[in-house]
Order: structure tokens, then sequence, then C-alpha cells
């Protein structure tokens, strides 16, 4: 018996739906994280993401009229969208982002397209889920990639200017994470369409948390097709395939809605039964019966990578920016409460985590801007960008305290942290995603031979043993030759490469080359000794997938600082990106920590322990005097600070602008504070029993000039208001304070 016969009756084959989803993605910068040799000089070979003038226009244009229309406190106490809102989108050609122009749509860039979702997120999440979803996986994409001239020719010109309005239903109540196994079907047969006995489908279905399907005009729908009759002249059973069937199409039943956590974008149901739909609905025609799920997880490759991503991102720039000022301005014990270290310790997190974010979100729109669709890459950003966003989410909460939980016009965090959850449960939901995905597809992408190995255990052909035993030959020498280098970095870890031209990257430039090689390792032993059993050693590898995403966010982390920050603010910036990097590899080197201490089998997991060296951690950690240093900086207005809440686009009279005129007061007004503060340490003057007579007991002092009293009156009068949370009378109708909105204006 040969080795390979041996192999054969352990490990089990790819299956077709797997097979379809490893074929239809592209290996980036994950390959060679995974393969122990991280590919820093790919990484600065990356064109810069920016945006175009025309994009550039857009923002400033129809988003920021959009972001002034939109009041998201009154959009989720309604019931509805309102009518404007949904009417401005359509005319101003917000869900054609990814259309050719050729088409009427926009044809931006991934960048472009993240942005503008993110920048709609930090001021309504409704509404930008209304629009993110046409622009990502839906009936435009795939009729893009995969249907017939006369589909495009059609639809996209529809779907540009806002005529129609499409949904995607993939997901059944008997089949959510398993969509390879939706219980939909549609029957080859004949049937009437427009006066003629056509060959077709009988299609019943029945879908539910489909985005914009209660006002979708046109449906996009994937279900398995069977052909008992043979009318196709095949196999019975022909897999998943797409359809797109107008709303108005007999038998489609379309309205009902579900309510997602009181975030008010349409969200619904779908429901058809015995729905006779001709050949040509289905996207691609008649050649595409069975292509459905291979479509699906090619364009999911590359929508999975901005549109969740950038509403993580969203969060994580309006937590950050108003927690920082609400930091500066809230004061307690005579002190603002960014100077207590508890907040520091909260608000350094958030900062540091900020960067990454940002950091992420640039580099992931930049592989896809390279034409790219690395599904591991953008499983990565999906998972971790949305969980950072609830961690930076519930830090903001905790220092912001009673005005977080406040609801109101006022409240910059309520609709975020009530969204947040919708974010983590979608598009592939985390818990799967972290656990069967990243490292899952990412060992039979990236292993150089993997693949082609399994294939050919599994193969029937005379020469499958000779064909084995090469691929067995390289994969050996493949994994020795990891393991001598793990060894030499083990031994000798000053021996790592590193290209930086910036000394305060080097040494996290090694740290990544460091922890690669042992991934690398332990991927390979886990390989060797569970085999096809590492598939359902779900937390040992969902570790290692923890290892591949931490060095790809510590690799994003050393691009942005490299490339995205210039000479003037190195200076400004060096905190943050030392916070997210350090952050970055420590949880890298804690994932493979865990990994070895349950690994099950104790000879190997020693071996592993003395081939990489490894015995306890080396990464350099957060400690309490970077803590210190970026809590003091995230607090300055500065340049750097700036580019980091880029996203957040205060309205005059919105909770963010309030936030914001109290903030930028205080900043002016810091010389005279201290001014006041020294006068009343030397008991030159009394306090008062609020701030408002102290500064009247400076002035009659002449502590302070007429004008400086009138310049710290202003910032007091706008510190209150930021300081203030809304009131409603007893049945819970607004109190609008005018006299305070005049001041905040």
């Amino acid at each position: 018996m040969s080795i390979r016969t041996t192999f054969k009756k352990v490990l089990p084959s790819i299956s077709t739906t797997e097979q379809e989803a490893l074929d239809a993605g592209d290996v980036w910068l994950e390959g060679s994280i995974y393969q122990g040799i991280p590919d820093f000089a790919a990484l600065r070979d990356i064109p810069n993401a920016t945006l175009s003038a025309e994009e550039q226009a857009f923002l400033d244009g129809p988003v920021q009229t959009l972001i002034e229309m939109v009041d998201d406190f009154d959009i989720q106490n309604g019931k509805h969208l309102p009518e404007d809102v949904l009417t401005f989108l359509k005319e101003n050609k917000f869900f054609s982002l990814i259309i050719p122009k050729s088409y009427g749509g926009l044809e931006f860039s991934p960048y472009a397209n993240s942005t503008i979702v993110a920048t709609i997120a930090a001021k309504s999440s409704a509404v930008a889920v209304t629009v993110m979803v046409p622009n990502s996986l839906g009936p435009g994409e795939l009729l893009m990639h995969y249907g017939l001239d006369s589909q495009r020719d059609f639809w996209l010109p529809r779907l540009a200017n806002g005529q129609e309005i499409p949904c995607f239903a993939l997901t059944s109540p008997e089949a959510g994470s398993d969509a390879g196994g939706i219980p939909d079907i549609g029957t080859v047969t004949m049937g009437e369409y427009e006066g003629k006995e056509v060959l077709g489908l009988s299609v019943t279905w029945d879908k539910r948390y489909i985005t914009l399907a209660p006002i979708a005009t046109v449906l996009g729908l994937a279900f398995k097709v069977e052909d008992p009759q043979g009318l196709l002249g095949g196999k019975e059973q022909l897999g998943i395939t797409c359809a797109l069937i107008p709303k108005a199409h007999p038998g489609v039943q379309l309205g009902n809605r579900h309510d997602p956590m009181g975030c008010r974008f349409y969200n619904g149901t779908t429901r058809g039964e015995n729905v006779f739909i001709p050949m040509d609905f289905i996207i691609g025609g008649q050649d595409n019966i069975g292509r459905g799920w291979q479509m699906l997880v090619s364009c999911l490759g590359a929508g999975r990578g901005i549109s969740l991503p950038a509403l993580g991102v969203s969060v994580s720039q309006c937590s950050f920016k108003s927690s920082a000022e609400y930091a500066a301005v809230r004061e307690q014990f005579g002190l603002s409460i960014g100077k207590f270290e508890g907040i520091q310790e909260k608000l350094a997190d958030i900062a540091g985590k900020t960067y990454l974010q940002e950091a992420m979100r640039v580099l992931t729109t930049e592989g896809l801007g390279l034409g790219l669709k690395p599904s591991v890459v953008t499983a990565i950003a999906k998972y971790h960008m949305t969980e950072l966003g609830r961690d930076i989410l519930d830090s903001a909460m905790d220092i912001q305290a009673g005005k977080a939980i406040q609801r109101g016009p006022q409240n910059t965090l309520a609709s975020g942290y009530v969204a947040q959850p919708i974010a983590i449960t979608v598009e592939g939901a985390n818990i799967l995603t972290r656990n069967l995905m990243i490292f899952g597809q990412g060992v039979m992408r990236c292993h150089p031979h993997l693949q082609s190995m399994v294939e050919s255990i599994h193969s029937d052909a005379s020469d499958a043993d000779k064909t084995f035993n090469r691929i067995f030959r390289q994969t050996i020498g493949y994994s020795v030759g990891n393991s001598l280098r793990a060894f030499k970095l083990g031994l000798l870890p000053f021996t790592a490469p590193a290209q930086s031209t910036l000394p305060e990257v080097v040494g996290y430039e090694k740290s990544v080359h460091k922890l690669a090689s042992k991934l690398a390792v332990y991927a390979d032993f886990s390989l060797l000794v569970l085999g096809g059993k590492l598939k359902q050693a779900e937390m040992l590898s969902a570790r290692l997938g923890d290892v591949m995403s931490y060095l790809y966010a510590a690799m994003a982390s050393i691009r942005f600082y490299e490339q995205k920050v210039t000479t003037d603010e190195r200076n400004e910036a060096k905190p943050y990106f030392e916070y997210a990097t350090r952050w970055a590899l420590c949880k890298a080197e804690e994932a493979l920590l865990s990994f070895l201490e349950n690994f099950p089998s104790k000879p190997t997991r020693q071996f592993m322990r003395l081939i990489t060296m490894t015995y306890s951690g080396k990464m350099v950690k957060v400690n309490d005097d970077l803590v210190r240093e970026l809590a003091e900086q995230a607090q300055l207005d500065t340049a750097f600070k700036k580019q980091l809440t880029h996203l957040v686009k205060p309205v005059a009279g919105d909770g963010n602008y309030i936030n914001e005129q109290a903030y930028l007061a205080k900043m002016t007004c810091l010389p005279l504070l201290a001014k006041v503060k020294k006068a009343l340490k030397q008991r030159v003057f009394k306090a008062g029993v609020r701030f408002s007579i102290t500064l009247d007991n400076a002035l009659d002092a002449k502590v302070i000039s007429a004008d400086e009293h009138k310049l710290l009156q202003d910032y007091n009068l706008k510190r209150e208001r930021a300081i203030r949370v809304d009131e409603f009378d007893f049945d819970l109708n607004l109190i609008s304070d005018k006299a305070d909105l005049k001041i905040a204006n």
C-alpha cells in the first residue's frame, strides 16, 4: 500500500462547494504571512489609495448634503426612512458606486466606496446600510461579472439611476451559515411566459434577513436547481443558481419587514411558491445553472472587505472623536477627566485601535483596488474590524458614562451601539468567520502544495502515485525549510530581516518575521499530526487564524505609518503607531502560546516549543508610559488626529458639532484656564459655586481682562452644553432648548 493510499483513507476530499470557494478568490499578502516570510517588499510597492477629483467632489457634494439632511434620532424613532432621503439617494446615484460609467454608474474605487459608506455611517447606520447593500454583494455586481450583455444593458442603467432598487436573497430559515444547504428549489419544467410556452424553472423559496427586500423592485435569488425529467439532458441535481426576478412578476412576495435592533434600514422576507420563471431570468442565462455558489463566493470575497469593515471604522472614529473631546472638557474633582489614568487607559486603547482600524481599511481597499479578490484578507477585515469596532465602542461608553446612555439627538454613540451587533452577525457571522473561514480557507489557499497534494491523493489517474510522491517531497522540503528558519530566528532573533528606513519601525518589522516563522511551523505540524481532524479542531485552527490576522494588522499599521504619515506629523503619530503595532503583535503571540498550550499531542507540543524556541512571550507590550503618552496626544488638536477622525462630519447643532465646539473653545482657552487656576491656587480670589461665578470673580480681581473673561465665558457655555444630555417631557417629547442651541451655533 502506497503512502498516497494510506492518506486517502484518513483525509477527506474537497467538496464541490469548498473547491468552488477555493477557486473563486486570490492569494495576496496573507500567503506570505502563512508561509513564514511576510512580503514587506510587496507591501511597500502597493500604490497608495487616494480619492480621485470626481470621488472627492462626490464626498464634498452629495455626501455632505445627505449628512446635513439626515436626522438620525428622528429616523430611529420613526418607522421608515424619510422619502426625501430615499429620493436623494436615487437621484444622486448612491446605489451605483460600483456600476461602470458606460452603464450610467459612478464606477468608484473600493477605497472611495469604503470612505463614502463609512462617512455616511458616522451620521446614520440606517442610511449607510441602505447605501452599502446595492454596492456590495447583490444583483449589480453579479450582473457586471456574470450577466449576459442583454441583461447588463437592461438592468444596469436602471439600477444606476435608482429606477430599480435591488435586493439579494440567500439566507433561508433552515440555512444561514451553511448557505450551500439552502432548501429553496427550482425545478426545470415547461411553463407559460408572456403568452408562450417556454422552458424555465418552477421555483419555491422562503428567505429572511434580506436587506432592502421590503422596498426592492427587483429580487436577486439563490436556489438549487433540479431536473427530474431530464429536460436539460444531464444530471438531476444541478446545483446553486442565481436569478433576477422583477417584483411585479406573478407569485413574488416582497414587503414584510424585520426589525433589526430598531435600526430603521429596510430588512425583511421574500417568499414564492411554484413561481415559474423563464431561463432568461437566470443571471448569465441557462449556461450558468449550477454556477451560483462560485459566483456568490467570488463577489462576496471582494464586497466583504468594504462595507462592514467600513462600519467598524466609522463607529471607531466616532467613538474616538467624541471620547477625546469629552475627556478634555468634562471635569471632576477640579480636573478634566482625561487627566485620570483610568480614563487614559481606555482613551489610549480607543486611539490606538482606531489607528489600526484605519490602517487596515486603507490597506484592504488598496488590495481590492489592484483588482484582487483576496477572500482570506477580506474575511480577516470583516471579522476583526467589526469586533474592534464593538470593543472600541464599549470603551467609549465607559468614558462617556451617563452621557452615552441617554438617547437623544446629542448622543453620538447610542445609534452605533445599537447597530454594531448587526455588523457582527451578517455576511458570515463572526464566529463562523473566525473559526472556519480565516485559517480554514487560508491553509488551503496559502500553503504552496497542500491543495495539489489533496487533489493527487483523491485522484483516480494512473500516475496519481507518481504525482503525489513529487508533491510530497516538495512539501517535506518546504516544512524543513520553515523549521530551520524558525529555529534560527528563535536562537538568533537579531538576524530577522527588516528593510524599513525608519528606526522606530525596524524592530516591529523584525517581530512580524519572527512570529510568522513560528506560524508556518505550527501550521505544518498541525496538518501532519491532526490531518483532516484539524477541520473540526475549530479552537486550534481559529488561533492560527488569529495569528495570520494580527500579523496582517501589524503590517497594515507599519504601511500606514510609512506611507500615510508626513514627516512633520511623525511625532504626533508615533504613539498611535506604537500602541497599535505592539497590541497586534502581542495578540498574535498570545494566540501562538495559546495554540501550543492546547495542542493535543504532548510530544509534538514539546518539539514545536524547542524548534521555535517558544517558552514565554517575547513581544514588547503596551506599558503605562505609552498609555499616558498616547492619551495625552489623543486629547490634543493635531493634524494627525484629524486624519484619524476624518469620517466624522459635524453638522451645526448636532452632537458632534456641540462636542467639537466645546473642545475647540477649550483648546483656545488653555493658557487662560491655566492662569485662572494658578491664581486660585495662590488665593488671589475665591472660587464660586459655579464656574461662571469663578470667572466673574477672576475678572473683579483683575486676574483676567474683559476680553479674556468673554472668551472664557463663551467656552463655559459651550462646555455646559456639551456635558448636558437631551431631556424629554413626561411623554418623551423632546425638549428643545433654543437658547442653548443658539449658543452652540
